[in-house]
């Protein structure tokens, strides 16, 4: 027996689910908390091509 088939004797066969279905995705405070943060960075690319993220109240007024 290898490490899957004990798993499989042990815990059963997995569950396939349904694969036609859709994915649902369900936001969470935590995620809207996320995306609040992150909102008020812009991603800034210097001349060598590295990205980093600058706050947008810390950016010069004609850039926003």
């Amino acid at each position: 027996m290898n490490a899957t088939d004990r798993l499989k004797f042990v815990f059963g066969p997995a569950s396939q689910g349904d694969n036609s279905a859709p994915v649902v995705h369900r936001h969470d405070d935590f995620e809207h908390a996320s995306e609040e943060d992150l909102s008020t960075f812009e991603v800034e690319t210097d001349s060598q091509g590295h990205h980093y993220a600058v706050r947008k109240e810390d950016l010069p007024k004609e850039q926003i």
